[in-house]
C-alpha cells in the first residue's frame, strides 16, 4: 500500500509540536505538543483524532529532544500510528531560516544541514532547535525521507528593490543582511486559500496578508508571489507586536547604548520582549487590551490605536506596492478572532475600495469568509491559517515527485 502520511514536527528549543496527517484527504490523525523539555518536570499532550481514543497528558522529565520524539513515537504507537509504520511516507519540519539557498521544500542531506547550520547567525533562536529535531528524527528514522520547509522561502521571491536594505553592498553581502521575511507558510497558505475563496487561481489575484498574531508579519502577494514582506533580516522588522517593537529608527539603538548605558544584549532584549503591546501598556493578549480599552484605560487605548496605526501604514504601503488589490486577508490569532482589529484596521480606507460589514465581521466562525459588503471594490477575508497542512503538502508534494513515497 502507498504510504500517505506525513509527520510535521516543529522543534523549538525546549519544545516540540508535532501533527500526524494522512494526505488522502489531509486529515488528522493525531496532534500533539512536548513542552519544557530539559526541565525537572516535562509535559506531553497528545490528542488522537481517530477511532476515538482520549486526550492524553504525561508529565514526567523528558532530557532532551531524543528522549522527547522517542516519547511521541510511544503515543503514536499506543494509537497504532506509530514511527514505524509503513504508511509514514516522510517528516516535515518547519525551519525558520533558510536563507537564499532555499527557496522550496528541500529533502534533507548532510549538506543541507551544514547550510541551515551556516545560517544559525542569522536565526541564532530558532535554527539550531530545528536542527536538532531534524538531526533527532533521522536517527530514529534513517530511512524515511526527513523534508524541510522554510518559513522565508514564500519571500525568496521579492525583487531585489524589495530585499535589500540600503547599506553598502560589500558589508551587506559579506555579512548576508537582507530582508528574508518570516511566517511564509503561512503567507502561502493564506494568499491561496483566498484565492479559493474569490473563486479564483492564485495567479489571477493579489492579496495583502496580514498574519497577526503574538508575531505579526504583512505581505504583499501578486500572482501567488510575494514581493513584498514587512519582517526583514529577523522577525523583528514590521508591525506592531506581542513583545516586539515592530519599525523603529536605527539610532534608537546607538542612542540607548550611548545615554542609556544599555549594552547591545539589553537592546535587543528590550526590542525582542519588552516593547510592542506589553511595551506600551503591559499586556500583550489583545483580548484584555480590548477589554481594558472598553474600560476607558487610557494606556491600553493607545497601545491599540499605535498597532492599528502601524497595520493601516502598511496596508496604503502595500497597496501602492501592488497596483491592484483583489483582497485584504487577516489570519491567525489576532487576525482570525479580534473582530475591533479588523474593523479598525480597514476604517476610514473607503476611498481605496475597503469596507466592512459589521455583522458579518462579528461572526465567530472557524471557515474562511468574507466581511466585506458586496459592494466593496476590494474583498476583505477572514482565512483560518494552517501552516502544520502547508508544511505537511509541500512534503508530501516533494517526496510524491521521486516515485511512490512508500
Amino acid at each position: 500500500m502507498t504510504a500517505t502520511r506525513v509527520l510535521v514536527l516543529n522543534s523549538g528549543s525546549s519544545s516540540v509540536k508535532y501533527q500526524l496527517l494522512d494526505m488522502r484527504d489531509s486529515s488528522r490523525l493525531a496532534v500533539g505538543l512536548v513542552e519544557r523539555i530539559g526541565e525537572e518536570t516535562s509535559r506531553l499532550k497528545h490528542t488522537p483524532l481517530t477511532g476515538g481514543g482520549e486526550e492524553r497528558e504525561l508529565n514526567e522529565p523528558i532530557a532532551d529532544h531524543e528522549a522527547a520524539l522517542k516519547a511521541v513515537s510511544a503515543e503514536l504507537t499506543a494509537d497504532g500510528l506509530g514511527l514505524d509504520s509503513p504508511d509514514l511516507a516522510a517528516i516535515g519540519h518547519r525551519v525558520v531560516h533558510g536563507g537564499l539557498k532555499f527557496t522550496a521544500p528541500t529533502v534533507v542531506t548532510d549538506e543541507v544541514l551544514a547550510e541551515i547550520q551556516r545560517l544559525v547567525p542569522v536565526a541564532p533562536l530558532h535554527n539550531p532547535a530545528n536542527i536538532t529535531g531534524i538531526r533527532t528524527a533521522q536517527a530514529l528514522r534513517p530511512d524515511l525521507p526527513q523534508v524541510a520547509v522554510f518559513d522565508t522561502a514564500f519571500h525568496t521571491t521579492m525583487p531585489e528593490s524589495a530585499a535589500r536594505y540600503a547599506i553598502d553592498v560589500a558589508t551587506a553581502d559579506e555579512h548576508r543582511v537582507r530582508r528574508y521575511g518570516f511566517h511564509g507558510t503561512s503567507h502561502a497558505y493564506v494568499s491561496r486559500e483566498t484565492a479559493k475563496l474569490l473563486g479564483k487561481a492564485p495567479e489571477d489575484v493579489n492579496v495583502i496578508v496580514l498574519h497577526l498574531g503574538n508575531g505579526a508579519s504583512a505581505s504583499a502577494v501578486r500572482g501567488g508571489r510575494c514581493v513584498e514582506t514587512s519582517m526583514g533580516l529577523t522577525p523583528l522588522e514590521g508591525l506592531v507586536m506581542g513583545t516586539r517593537s515592530g519599525d523603529v529608527d536605527p539610532a534608537v539603538v546607538f542612542h540607548l547604548a550611548r545615554v542609556g548605558g544599555m549594552s547591545v544584549d539589553e537592546v535587543d532584549t528590550l526590542l525582542n520582549k519588552k516593547s510592542g503591546l506589553v511595551g506600551l501598556c503591559g499586556d500583550n493578549d489583545m483580548r484584555e487590551i480590548r477589554r481594558r480599552v472598553d474600560e476607558g484605560d487610557e494606556a491600553a487605548s493607545l497601545a491599540f490605536d499605535i498597532y492599528i496605526h502601524r497595520l493601516k501604514k502598511y496596508i496604503g504601503a502595500y497597496y501602492a506596492v501592488l497596483g491592484r488589490v483583489d483582497a485584504v486577508a487577516f489570519t491567525a490569532g489576532v487576525g482570525e478572532n479580534a473582530a475591533p482589529v479588523r474593523e479598525a484596521a480597514v476604517a476610514g480606507l473607503e476611498e481605496l475600495g475597503l469596507a466592512v460589514d459589521g455583522e458579518l465581521n462579528a461572526v465567530r466562525s472557524d471557515e474562511a469568509r468574507l466581511i466585506s459588503p458586496e459592494y466593496a471594490r476590494v474583498a476583505v477575508a477572514v482565512v483560518p491559517t494552517d501552516e502544520e497542512l502547508e508544511i505537511a503538502q509541500q512534503t508530501y508534494a516533494l517526496v510524491a515527485r521521486f516515485g511512490d513515497p512508500s
